[in-house]
């Protein structure tokens, strides 16, 4: 007796603990000791049981079987102290596995019978924790518990037993034998009837949420659904008490994976929930979020519904909210909503940019996710991209992609690909440094992922130069625009200069840096006469009437041809006159030849100063643009002019072909491949120019590389569909779509157009399949 009552004592339980009596008090239970023994020595172990080491010290000595024997002792006393004892006991889970071995469940239910509410009490609690395991539910339900369960709740007397009881009806019926037995028995319809009717908050609270742990079993959703439990759950969506409005919206969310509920809640309950979303208890906002989420995912009929319930406003709010899972919940109903265009609309007109923001520099990675999703669906327009920008979203989006976690990497790049669909954005995004954090990510396996990779190819469509220099190919979608260079291969990764540094580097005897740009820089006067045109990067043709003459006149674009001395052309450059090829001319630069030395280091130095253009200098009021190529400009007029009318697309890529061949050089036989002296013209002109970059224009002869990006340059002009490739060893080519000319106009359309390369160096305007013998030596493969 003395020590059953110090035991209650801290200080006692570890001076008992200490002295190693354990053994000597669980010796007390044998049955041949009287009942006041049993008592006593019950109820030490029942105060020494609370405490974790004092658990471990009975399990060790064996005290579990001989506690278990004592639930069926007649004295009450012995009962509640042993029972109450095992109930700290199974706390911990190797105790409820050996429960299972020694069959206590007949003796907890006999408990249930008894007269007194805290042995009642005490068995349910126990039960409630024993039967979260399986094989214990399924004993409880061999030996009838559910039977005792019912006929409690169907007790006005226990009332005070009903919550517990309704929570060990919650574990089994997560088993759909339990529920299938509970149909049959029609206490499953007891259930809902008493969840629906009673007056205790906290029972109907219980009773909801055993549904919610039913409702995860797919065939207990189908039980719950014959049963009209939606109908249970509405009712109790209008409860005064916040906790059965949350477990209420939580078991909503569980039924919600049944379409036929979902369809159910349609017509009722969503109305509720919605209201829900303003109540002033974080937690009730965050459990309707949740059952809102749910009920619009993949149902656009519910999320209609919701938006004409004037759910907006409050989901907005919600994503203000200091609760985490509230945010999430309710970024997941916007984007569910915002898959359909109009209600994209009307949440774009609640300002969703402005309050996706905070939630996007959230610490935690559910909420991270779910508003660069959020973001992914409703910035599908101009203007709400704009606004993005503006609010300063971009940032923390670019930041997410560096994120550990998968689903955030993910979703953020989701985000930045539906964003660089406005080629203002994209630049935006790779300022921003987009660009090389998707590379990195799309360089590590375990990082990497499709939309990773979409959103990288998105934003490279926006610069197209890095793209051909890293992918080594342009689609037919990729239009060349004025400013395109092509710097060489380089690298995933590798950092691409801008245009600008490049032309201002020193030269050097890296590979040229092909430039196409068709700009003009300054308009010619309002004269009939001809004029002179220089080929320093200051000035060009803009007019189509100079473009003409620039046609005739062809030497005006000097270090074009390839052709003459280095000194003839000087001479005419310091000339000043029109440089017509003529007769009168040609005497003129003969006459010239015979200078003296001193005049002819003079003229040598003003063709200089007029024809190399300085690119390390220049006014500091007047803004950099990229060197003006006069002859490319020629070059689209002269294609746009005879070769755009031709209707047929074949002889508008076989002419466009031989086109270019006569620019770069002409046909070169195989054969003579090897002669084709191609550097030294480039070094020529890289000298001249005294620059690594080079306008194609200025090439008069190209190898393979220069050719195929001058036809996709002037092809992207005129609109004809082409690729450009670039292979090994300074090939490239450029591949283009074909209907075969057999299934061409037959009924049915015929099949798919096939796939050719275009020949511009061996028999230019052939044009061979690809797969072929020839298309493979062309390119070397």
């Amino acid at each position: 007796m003395i020590f059953g009552i110090l035991a209650s004592n801290s200080d006692v339980k570890k001076l008992l603990r200490e002295l190693d009596v354990m053994n000597s008090v669980i010796a007390q239970l044998a049955p041949e000791e009287e009942v006041v023994i049993h008592e006593f020595a019950s109820l030490c172990l029942a105060n020494m049981s609370v405490e974790y080491t004092g658990k471990v010290q009975i399990l060790e000595h064996g005290g579990l079987e001989p506690l278990l024997r004592l639930l069926s002792s007649p004295d009450p006393d012995v009962k509640k102290n042993s029972i109450e004892c095992i109930y700290n006991l199974v706390q911990d889970f190797q105790c409820r596995s050996t429960l299972q071995e020694l069959n206590a469940i007949p003796s907890m239910l006999e408990l249930l019978k008894s007269e007194y509410p805290v042995i009642q009490l005490l068995a349910l609690k126990t039960l409630g924790i024993i039967t979260n395991d399986k094989e214990s539910r399924m004993m409880l339900r061999d030996n009838q518990g559910l039977d005792y369960l019912i006929k409690i709740l169907e007790t006005k007397e226990m009332n005070d037993l009903h919550i517990e009881a309704l929570f060990v009806i919650a574990n089994c019926l997560e088993d759909m034998d339990t529920v299938v037995l509970m149909q049959q028995t029609g206490g499953l319809k007891k259930l809902l009837w008493f969840a629906e009717n009673s007056s205790v908050p906290d029972i109907q609270k219980n009773a909801a949420k055993a549904i919610t742990k039913a409702a995860c079993d797919s065939e207990n959703r189908k039980l719950f659904h014959e049963q009209e439990v939606e109908k249970c759950l509405v009712t109790l969506l209008g409860s005064e008490s916040d906790g059965t409005k949350i477990a209420a919206s939580q078991a909503i969310s569980a039924m919600c994976e049944n379409t036929s509920s979902k369809d159910y809640f349609n017509t009722q309950g969503i109305p509720q929930i919605v209201q829900l979303l303003k109540s002033d208890n974080e937690e009730v906002r965050e459990a309707a979020a949740l059952a809102l989420a749910n009920l619009t995912t993949c149902n656009p009929a519910n999320a209609n519904v919701a938006a004409e319930a004037d759910a907006i406003d409050p989901l907005i709010s919600i994503l203000s909210s200091k609760r985490d899972g509230a945010i999430a919940n309710a970024a997941t109903v916007l984007t569910n909503m915002a898959m359909q265009e109009p209600l994209r609309i009307a949440i774009h007109s609640h300002d969703i940019m402005h309050a996706i923001i905070n939630p996007l520099h959230s610490t935690n990675t559910v909420v991270q996710s779910k508003a660069a999703l959020t973001v992914a669906a409703t910035a599908c327009d101009v203007e709400t991209r704009t606004e993005l920008r503006n609010c300063g979203g971009l940032e923390p989006l670019i930041e997410l992609l560096r994120s550990k976690n998968n689903e955030v990497r993910r979703h953020a790049s989701w985000a930045i690909m539906v964003c660089a669909n406005d080629e203002l954005m994209a630049v935006e995004l790779c300022k921003l440094g987009a660009l090389d954090v998707l590379a990195e990510i799309n360089l590590s396996v375990t990082q990497k992922n499709k939309f990773s990779e979409a959103a990288y190819n998105k934003l490279l469509n926006s610069n197209l130069p890095l793209k051909y220099s890293q992918t080594g190919c342009l689609s037919s979608s990729n239009i060349i625009s004025d400013g395109f260079y092509d710097y060489g291969r380089i690298n995933t990764g590798t950092k691409l200069l801008p245009l600008k540094e490049l032309c201002l580097q020193e030269l050097n005897d890296q590979r040229a840096v092909l430039l196409i740009n068709s700009k003009s820089d300054v308009s010619p006067p309002p004269s009939t006469e001809d004029k002179s045109s220089d080929v320093g990067y200051g000035r060009s043709i803009s007019s189509s009437s100079s473009l003409r003459r620039a046609s005739k006149e062809k030497t005006n674009f000097r270090f074009s041809t390839g052709l003459g001395s280095p000194t003839e052309e000087k001479s005419e450059s310091a000339s000043g006159r029109n440089t017509g090829l003529s007769k009168s001319a040609a005497k003129e630069k003969g006459s010239r030849k015979g200078r003296g030395k001193k005049e002819e280091e003079k003229v040598k130095e003003e063709e200089e100063v007029l024809t190399v253009p300085k690119l390390t200098e220049g006014s500091p009021d007047k803004e950099w643009s990229p060197p003006h190529d006069p002859e490319f400009c020629m070059y689209v007029y002269e294609v746009t002019k005879s070769i755009l009318p031709v209707t047929n697309v074949k002889e508008q890529i076989e002419t466009l072909a031989k086109y270019v061949a006569d620019k770069m050089g002409g046909k070169i036989p195989k054969e003579k491949l090897s002669d084709f002296s191609w550097e030294l013209h480039i070094s020529e002109l890289k000298f001249q120019l005294k620059s690594n970059v080079i306008p194609i224009g200025y090439i008069k002869k190209g190898i393979f590389y220069h050719r195929a990006l001058l036809f996709k340059a002037l092809a992207d002009k005129i609109g004809i569909g082409c690729c450009l490739v670039r292979g090994e060893y300074s090939r490239a080519w450029n591949e283009v779509k074909l209907l075969n000319e057999v299934h061409k106009g037959t009924v049915g359309g015929g099949t798919a157009p096939e796939v050719y390369i275009v020949d511009l160096m061996f028999h230019p305007g052939a044009l061979m399949k690809v797969g072929s013998r020839d298309a493979d030596l062309y390119r070397l493969l």
